[in-house]
């Protein structure tokens, strides 16, 4: 997947086909992994491959299948993890919040650096705006790319649907607030790439996503 003067590269990973996205600038041997699921040895080969340098680790929240491969990354590369503040006690415990059983074992990490909303981050040559956008889980970030029209959107904003408030700490009213923020602060051309499913844009979910529709309603 490759944007004007952005390349990011999707791969799908884990028991429950969860989205990591590893993103850098065109011509650039500096990168950045967003979600780091689980399979650590086939996330960090386009990195080698391409002799480039992971300059973060962003999470957009602390559920299991997004953070199952933090550890050993983190552990290999030396990048630092940015972690929601208000998930910080998941990451340190994996295991403790895991609903379901036979998922894992995962490792747990120290996160070295904590995002809550409101943030600016230069890494690896790109300018990404952190979103509070809670409602999945209580501290649920979004990744904004504005330089490049592209959004993280984590478990929030989904290709014909929306991440789901059936787990510990989800809310339904409080995640109609966070998709209202997504959609009213980004254009309709606007990448959006989630944690599940397809690639999308704001446009196409103001069209087409039935939950989309409770927003004007």
């Amino acid at each position: 997947m490759t944007g004007p003067g952005l390349e990011v590269i999707g791969t799908t990973v884990g028991q429950v086909a969860e989205n990591s996205f590893t993103v850098f600038r065109e011509g650039s041997d500096r990168a950045v992994m967003i979600d780091p699921g689980d399979e650590a040895d086939r996330l960090m080969a386009p990195l080698a491959e391409r002799g480039m340098t992971l300059e973060a680790i962003l999470l957009t929240h602390c559920h299991f299948d997004h953070i199952g491969a933090v550890a050993p990354i983190a552990r290999a590369t030396g990048a630092p993890v940015y972690c929601p503040e208000i998930e910080v006690p998941i990451l340190a415990d994996v295991m403790t919040y895991v609903p379901w059983p036979g998922m894992g074992p995962f490792e747990s990490w120290k996160a070295e650096e904590t995002v809550s909303g409101g943030e600016s981050l230069d890494l690896a040559g790109i300018g990404f705006e952190v979103i509070f956008t809670p409602g999945h889980s209580p501290g649920h970030v979004t990744y904004s790319v504005p330089e490049f029209g592209a959004v993280f959107s984590g478990d929030v904003l989904f290709q014909g649907s929306v991440g789901r408030v059936d787990l510990p700490g989800g809310d339904w009213a409080v995640l109609l607030e966070s998709l209202k923020v997504l959609v009213e602060g980004h254009s309709p051309e606007t990448t959006v790439y989630p944690g599940h499913m397809g690639v999308t844009t704001i446009g196409a979910e103001l069209e087409t996503n039935p939950f989309l529709a409770q927003l004007e309603a």
